[in-house]
């Protein structure tokens, strides 16, 4: 072998090594991407408790309110209010109307989604639609609740906060679990 293919080949093996760390930085890296950003902001899916031992005096904070649906979700979805002034510290009830536009009984289940991403850490919510799926027959409509508070420790520089929520058709995974459920049921008896 020449030494022109023994320093190609090197150079490849290096390059393998290479992408071979990179790929475990990708993790560490979208993160940092995401918190300057603000993009796809990561919040906790389950409720919180909050106990205020001393009162502290809130700023007003904007926030609004945005809904997709998923592609293959026929339903209509959307905030009942867009937009939302608010005080931290202090909790505030929102709703989304949802209804099934179908003549089938389906399930939905909503992702939410905070933006810019820092503020995910300051939100606190007592109650959430996102937190279950939700199981709609033809036709009806329901107004699905969120109470949420942010924080005082809210940074200054953020006087704005969206908070999206994706609804997805989880029809089949429900049904999927209501018979494996079912069966589980029927073997033990």
């Amino acid at each position: 072998m020449n030494q022109g293919a023994k320093n190609t080949l090197k150079y490849l093996a290096l390059a393998v090594i290479g992408m071979f760390f990179f790929s475990f930085a990708l993790v560490p890296l979208y993160n940092v991407f995401c918190e300057i950003t603000g993009l796809n902001g990561k919040i906790e899916l389950s409720p919180t408790k909050f106990v205020q031992e001393e009162p502290i005096q809130g700023r007003a904070l904007k926030v609004q309110f945005v809904s997709h649906n998923n592609e293959q979700m026929p339903w209509s979805f959307s905030p009942s209010a867009e937009v939302i002034n608010i005080t931290t510290g202090k909790y505030y009830k929102a709703t989304y109307f949802v209804k099934n536009n179908t003549d089938k009984v389906m399930v939905g289940q909503a992702i939410p989604s905070v933006a810019p991403s820092n503020a995910a850490a300051h939100l606190k919510k007592l109650e959430c639609f996102c937190f279950e799926q939700q199981r709609l027959l033809p036709g009806e409509e329901a107004y699905l609740p969120v109470k949420l508070l942010f924080d005082n420790e809210l940074p200054e520089s953020i006087n704005n906060v969206v908070l999206s929520y994706t609804i997805f058709d989880v029809t089949d995974t429900y049904e999927d679990e209501i018979v494996q459920n079912t069966h589980s049921m029927n073997t033990k008896s």
